[in-house]
């Protein structure tokens, strides 16, 4: 009797079966591999809004405001007004003021920076002083670095020096030279740049001597709107060339418009910084 055609069994070789268990190991590693490869290829995905701050932030300038409080080291100053302003405000102290040493020892405890306010002769001398042990054209060289060492060893907290006057002193060539020659070595100088005709930079630059330039007086005329208006100026030259230094004074009105002006200055970008930080 002829056989009725029934199901077929798949026969599998036994020795096919360890690469059939393979597969799915094998598809799965594929698949790892597949996602590392298009992650390393893939472009960085950045926030617009995010990528479009960080280029602000990178494309703005330093506005760096340097602020030097002179006179610094008599009777009925406002130190802890001035010391409100701003933290990295800087104060020349005058060697021979009657509260010099002990306006220096508070203010270097504050972590304040300090100058000494080098007294220097000014055109008009002796009928305008700039008091005491001051430095003069007449002086030979030996007095004149004997003096220099002497006003600043007056003030040992100093990390630098700027002229008190000086608009004679600073515009001659050998007195300079003898003035920064005498400085500890690491001290910087600030040309207040009361004339026109100083000196004082160039040739600190020429000795290697660290310096920095005056760029504002802010209270010439001690008048609350023309001091504004000098501060402007300030931070106008921080805007356009990154950093600028300013002069100025503990007087009342000097002292109304910084502080009110010093918050507006920094809610703006414009950071107060030290006089070492700007010198080269």
């Amino acid at each position: 009797m002829p056989g009725r055609e029934g199901k077929r069994s798949l026969s599998i070789p036994g020795s096919f079966i360890p690469f059939l268990l393979l597969i799915p190991v094998v598809a799965l590693l594929l698949f790892f591999l597949w996602g590392f490869l298009r992650g390393m290829s893939a472009p960085e995905v950045r926030h617009p809004r995010a990528h479009q701050e960080a280029s602000v932030l990178a494309a703005r300038p330093h506005r760096d405001i340097v602020l030097i409080l002179d006179d610094v080291g008599f009777d009925r100053q406002p130190l802890d007004t001035a010391m409100g302003i701003d933290p990295n405000v800087n104060f020349a102290v005058l060697p021979n003021g009657k509260r010099s040493s002990e306006f220096a020892a508070t203010l270097h405890n504050r972590g304040f920076e300090l100058l000494c306010h080098l007294p220097m002769e000014p055109e008009g001398f002796p009928r305008i002083s700039p008091g005491d042990g001051a430095v003069l054209t007449t002086m030979t060289d030996d007095e004149i670095a004997t003096t220099t060492r002497t006003n600043v060893e007056a003030i040992p907290f100093a990390r630098g020096v700027n002229n008190h006057m000086g608009s004679r002193a600073t515009a001659d060539r050998r007195v300079m030279t003898e003035v920064l020659s005498a400085l500890p070595k690491g001290m910087y100088f600030i040309d207040s740049k009361t004339t026109g005709n100083s000196v004082a930079g160039d040739v600190a630059k020429s000795m290697r001597v660290k310096t920095a330039s005056r760029n504002v007086f802010l209270d010439d005329v001690q008048d609350v709107a023309a001091i504004r208006k000098q501060l402007d100026e300030l931070a106008q030259t921080a805007e356009s060339n990154g950093v600028a230094v300013g002069i100025g004074h503990m007087h009342p009105s000097t002292m109304q418009v910084l502080t009110e002006e010093a918050p507006k200055l920094r809610a703006k970008g414009f950071r107060f910084v030290r006089a070492s930080g700007v010198v080269h």
